[in-house]
C-alpha cells in the first residue's frame, strides 16, 4: 500500500507521517519516505536561483528540484518488499510509482497559509536559527506562488483532505480508516 501526504510547507505532513508510523495497524510494516531527503544536489540539475548576494540556491518550491528517479526507485523498492509506504512531501501525490497499487491513498494535508508560515518560522528560524528576513523574502518572492502553482492544484487529485490544525494522531486515524476502505479491509467497498 502507498499513502502519499501532500500539502504546503508547515502543513504537518511529516508530523502526520510519524503519527501514521506510530499508530500503524498490527501487521503493517511501515516505511517513511520524506520528500526533503530527495532534493537534487548537483547544480547541473534542478532549479537554481541566485540569492541577493548572487549565490545560486536550489528552489525547493519547484518539482524539477527533486531527484524523481531516486524517489521513484525508493518507493518501488519498498512496495516490492511488501511494506506500507508513507511518502510525504510537497509533490508526493505526483508519484507515478504505485499508481496501480491496490489501495493507494493520496492525502492532502490542508492548513491556512498564515498558520503554515507561522509553523515554518517556528521550525526554521526560532528553532533552527535561519534568518527570518531571508525566509520571509523567499516566501513573498517565490514560495507562495510556487505553492499556488504546484501544490494547491494537487488537492483535487487527492482522495482525502485532512485538516493540518487537528492533532496528528486524530488525522492518522482518519487516514488509516480511509486506507482500510481503499484496500477493502473495512468491509465497505469504495463505491458505497
Amino acid at each position: 500500500m502507498l499513502i502519499t501526504l501532500t500539502g504546503g510547507p508547515g502543513a504537518g505532513k511529516t508530523t502526520l507521517a510519524r503519527a501514521l508510523a506510530a499508530t500503524a495497524p498490527e501487521g503493517r510494516d511501515v516505511v517513511l519516505l520524506h520528500g526533503d531527503d530527495y532534493f537534487v544536489t548537483d547544480p547541473a540539475t534542478g532549479v537554481w536561483r541566485p540569492d541577493p548576494r548572487g549565490v545560486p540556491r536550489l528552489d525547493v518550491g519547484e518539482p524539477a528540484s527533486l531527484d524523481w528517479g531516486h524517489w521513484e526507485r525508493d518507493v518501488a523498492a519498498a512496495l516490492r518488499a511488501g511494506r506500507t509506504v508513507v511518502a510525504d512531501g510537497l509533490f508526493a501525490a505526483t508519484t507515478t510509482t504505485g499508481r496501480a497499487t491496490p489501495g493507494r491513498l493520496d492525502v492532502f494535508v490542508d492548513l491556512d497559509a498564515d498558520l503554515r508560515l507561522v509553523r515554518k518560522i517556528q521550525r526554521k528560524c526560532v528553532q533552527g536559527g535561519f534568518p527570518l528576513d531571508v525566509l520571509l523574502r523567499n516566501y513573498t518572492e517565490a514560495r507562495r506562488d510556487a505553492f499556488l502553482r504546484h501544490v494547491e492544484p494537487l488537492r483535487d487529485h487527492c482522495a482525502l483532505v485532512v485538516d493540518g490544525a487537528r492533532p496528528a494522531e486524530e488525522n492518522a486515524g482518519l487516514v488509516w480508516a480511509a486506507s482500510d476502505v481503499a484496500t477493502g479491509r473495512s468491509g465497505i467497498s469504495r463505491s458505497e
